[in-house]
């Protein structure tokens, strides 16, 4: 059976390889086309391992090894690979190698919608979900034990390496190289948390500072309360949405499990996206930070916020009234908030941007596989990506049977 006859023509994996079409992969050609002196490097079609992952991502695929089991046993795979050998792990590096070309393709696929006239980014909501990381509970350890544990994996690594100096056997230096870099890679994680412990020891209160811990496993993790009330090693996946067509137009990765003074960083990445602020903003309590507030609504921004008003200690006290200290974007939040057409806007968030968060659940965004924020963040980017394409074909669809 010929490939070409694998998938009808409206399957989704070829609106995903119509997509990549259109993408600008220049500096991904570059890094292996042949030059003078040389002939480059052999190496799979990055536009292949992009349609690969984007499609793989819909079907809620994160597995390298998986991926490239179903290049050469699913239909809609085996479609796009095209006849093409590829192996996990030149997927796996190509997932996460590429962070700058991802957002520079995320941008992509909401300009694309928005000069189709689909998109308009005048209303976004704001939200954050705290992914689990790989790292277990007890490879968090404080200052005392991770300098005993580096100074252990600093002596394995040059025992090591002196095995392979001495070793002239090819076998046995495979085996011990690798070795050796699992050992290497160890320390060097550990000295990054080392790195990082000035800082979760500056969040501590000044005679618990000894108490802070750090993960000898993935350093850049940080111990977060989850949804089921639980605490567990996670990253802050933060999503900006279009309320209108659930569209996403900005995505962070934070250490911090606290959604605190998000919404005019996730404002300012739209902004540098696409030329434009948001008219409005919608945020759940955990962003509402006052100067957070203050920023977002004041000029040159002027994006409108809609995030409940905290409860006064005091229940006596009007919360929707200016409090001493306010400023002038402030007070008005406060007032705007009390009014039932501010509620009404308010009650989009949940309808929209809990929306996409389940959806990126509901793609494997449970737990992640990778270490470190630029890592994960390349993970987020696919997520946004793929759910991008997905979010145009509903679109075209819907414009096409209204038009």
């Amino acid at each position: 059976m010929a490939l070409e006859d694998l998938l009808d023509t409206d399957h989704q994996a070829r609106i995903v390889w119509d997509f990549c079409l259109g993408l600008d992969l220049r500096p991904l050609y570059e890094a292996i086309r042949s030059r003078q002196g040389g002939p480059g490097r052999a190496a799979i079609d990055p536009r292949l391992c992009v349609a690969l992952w984007l499609y793989a991502t819909l079907e809620g695929i994160g597995s390298a090894r998986a991926l490239d089991w179903l290049c050469t046993h699913h239909n809609a795979f085996r479609w796009l690979a095209g006849g093409v050998s590829v192996n996990y792990h030149t997927l796996s590096d190509f997932r996460v190698g590429h962070v700058e070309l991802l957002d520079r393709l995320l941008t992509h696929s909401v300009a694309v919608l928005r000069e189709q006239g689909l998109v308009d980014l005048n209303r976004v909501a704001h939200d954050g979900m705290r992914v689990r990381v790989s790292a277990g509970a007890a490879s968090f350890h404080r200052r005392p034990t991770l300098e005993e544990c580096l100074r252990e994996a600093e002596e394995q690594v040059a025992r090591l390496k002196e095995e392979l100096d001495d070793d002239p056997a090819a076998p046995s230096r495979r085996h011990a190289a690798a070795r050796e870099r699992a050992a290497r890679e160890r320390a060097e994680r550990l000295r990054q948390a080392l790195d990082r412990l000035p800082e979760l020891e500056a969040k501590k209160k000044a005679g618990e500072r000894g108490k802070a811990r750090a993960s000898g496993t993935d350093p850049e993790a940080t111990v977060m309360k989850m949804a089921d009330g639980g605490f567990r090693p996670a990253y802050n996946v933060e999503y900006s949405a279009d309320t209108a067509t659930l569209v996403i137009a900005a995505v962070a990765v934070t250490t911090s499990g606290s959604d605190a003074g998000q919404i005019t960083p996730l404002c300012d990445q739209i902004h540098a996206r696409h030329g434009t602020y948001p008219k409005e903003a919608l945020a759940d309590g955990g962003f509402a930070c006052l100067e957070d507030i203050e920023a977002a609504q004041a000029p040159p921004r002027g994006t409108k916020v809609y995030a409940p008003v905290p409860e006064p200690r005091d229940p006596r006290r009007d919360r929707h009234a200016p409090r001493p200290g306010d400023g002038e974007q402030v007070r008005e939040w406060r007032g705007r908030m009390g009014t039932e057409p501010a509620k009404a806007i308010y009650r989009q968030r949940a309808s929209t941007i809990e929306c996409v968060n389940a959806q990126a659940r509901n793609r494997g965004l449970i737990r992640l596989l990778v270490r470190g924020v630029r890592k994960v963040k390349a993970v987020a980017l696919w997520f946004a990506i793929a759910h991008n394409v997905a979010c145009g074909m509903r679109l075209r669809a819907a414009a096409v049977l209204a038009g």
